[in-house]
């Protein structure tokens, strides 16, 4: 995946300016960037903080974590009814 050129506190200080009153063209010429990243980023970033953003991507690791092990039982446990039901 393509690592983004602006770090979250970039991004949510963008978002508070545009709360502040500044017009997105603004904004986004300023960074470089196209008004469909910002309101992008808007979706996704919304009125957040940036501690709220580190909770997020922690969470999304953890939640990464979880799928992975959820495949790994999965796996076994169809391996296992497989194995049974030869058995049989």
């Amino acid at each position: 995946m393509k690592k983004g050129r602006f770090s979250e506190a970039q991004i949510v200080s963008a978002l508070k300016k545009q709360e502040a009153g500044i017009a997105v063209k603004e904004i986004c010429r300023e960074l470089g960037i196209s008004e469909a990243t910002f309101y992008n980023w808007k979706a996704k970033y919304g009125g957040m903080e940036v501690n709220d953003v580190a909770k997020m991507k922690q969470m999304e690791a953890e939640i990464s974590e979880y799928k992975k092990i959820v495949a790994e039982l999965s796996l076994e446990n169809r391996a296992m009814k497989n194995l049974i039901s030869k058995k049989l």
